[in-house]
């Protein structure tokens, strides 16, 4: 298995040309600042209204105010690393060295990009379900990766083993599996991540578990942790964060967990990305990871009113959609509406209704095919999500 002969890139980023226009992210962030800037209800970025939990933010405080202002150990805080094998012991009875197996980080999203330059050398593959967090594309090419493309059944978003089987080669590094999957939703089953173990196993690859939606899985379905699955700890990165799970999009605290070996490799290239996670907020952190399954039950229930609400709104405007099994997103078909595409109805529902909402050619790394899928979020309120229906109620 390869491991850190890839963090030299951190000395020889590819060109900004080479990746800026696959940087489609900065869509959705557009959208969010275009939003604001027309008073429009933001139902395209996950921005959860619900606080962080009073003694969560009375925790940071209390760091900040006792001086708890330096760096931490690159690791993270030797108590949110225990915090974190804590929780993935009660969760998955998955059983973790604190010191040799977790490492904190600024975010899910440095976990991925450091994860990529810890396991892909220039010209490696990498497998992604499409469609997929944006994100991911230009993390890959920013590794000199090579992205590989899976497409997942929109209706159910199930993946063909054969096609997902041929995609694999003797240049696979790696395989991406956000679980639930942005923006459809999908949470995999036990039989389909014991296949992609399977493969990853016969063709000496890594798979990076993006499970930063672990809690938010709806109608009783499980979420299963692809660390967890036996014979498979070796050849997994799991990242999850403080972001969806505690309300704290701002806090910039995630965790990456691996085998002794990934994580040696992991560490090198998180060091010269950002270095160690803020400390007060990691001290917070500490406190969060180790909540008891009442608060994950409550903030459970409140996402799945706000699930259901979301979609009686669309499909009462026209906008036909079905309740996703995870994550934060609605996805909806706007083909009953006269607009050539997803983006242009965006266009419109943003100018002209006042909600915005993101086009599905996002979460594809190409535009051959004609989009007419929109996504919302429903992380707001349930006032704004009501408030946003009466908006969308003018296009009747």
């Amino acid at each position: 298995m390869r491991t850190m002969s890839a963090c030299w890139l951190l000395l020889s980023m590819p060109r900004i040309s080479e990746i800026s226009n696959d940087f489609s992210e900065s869509l959705i962030h557009k959208i969010g600042a275009q939003a604001q800037e027309l008073g429009a209800i933001n139902l395209a970025q996950a921005l959860p209204d619900a606080e962080v939990p009073a003694a969560l933010k009375k925790r940071a405080v209390s760091a900040i105010n006792a001086n708890r202002n330096q760096l931490a150990d690159l690791r993270g805080l030797p108590a949110l690393r225990e915090a974190v094998a804590y929780r993935y012991e009660q969760a998955y009875e998955l059983r973790l060295d604190p010191h040799d197996h977790i490492t904190i980080t600024n975010g899910a999203t440095e976990a991925m990009l450091a994860a990529l330059l810890a396991v892909v050398d220039p010209g490696d593959e990498v497998i992604v379900f499409e469609p997929t967090n944006p994100n991911y594309r230009p993390q890959i090419l920013m590794a000199r990766g090579v992205p590989v493309y899976v497409p997942l059944d929109e209706s159910n978003g199930s993946f063909d083993p054969r096609t997902l089987a041929n995609a694999f080669s003797e240049k696979t590094a790696a395989i991406i599996v956000c679980n639930p999957n942005v923006p459809l939703g999908k949470v995999f089953g036990r039989d389909e991540l014991e296949t992609i173990a399977q493969l990853c196993v016969r063709h000496d690859a890594v798979a990076i578990a993006d499970e930063a939606y672990e809690y938010f899985t709806y109608g009783g379905r499980p979420h299963i942790c692809l660390g967890a699955i036996a014979d498979f700890r070796d050849r997994s990165i799991v990242i999850t964060s403080c972001s969806k799970s505690y309300m704290a999009t701002g806090w910039r605290v995630g965790c990456a967990v691996g085998s002794m070996q990934l994580s040696k490799a992991f560490r090198r290239c998180h060091e010269f990305i950002a270095g160690p996670a803020p400390t007060p907020f990691q001290e917070a952190a500490a406190a969060a990871f180790r909540a008891d399954s009442s608060y994950y039950q409550a903030l459970l229930e409140l996402f799945e009113r706000k699930r259901v609400l979301l979609a009686e709104v669309l499909n009462n405007v026209g906008l036909k959609c079905s309740l996703p099994e995870g994550a934060w997103y609605v996805s909806a078909d706007m083909s009953s509406f006269d607009y050539k595409d997803a983006a242009a109805f965006c266009v419109y529902l943003l100018k002209d209704v006042g909600v915005a909402a993101v086009p599905y050619g996002a979460f594809y790394h190409g535009a051959a095919r004609r989009q007419t899928k929109v996504r919302f979020s429903f992380s707001r309120s349930e006032r704004i999500i009501e408030d946003a229906g009466k908006r969308l109620s003018r296009m009747l």
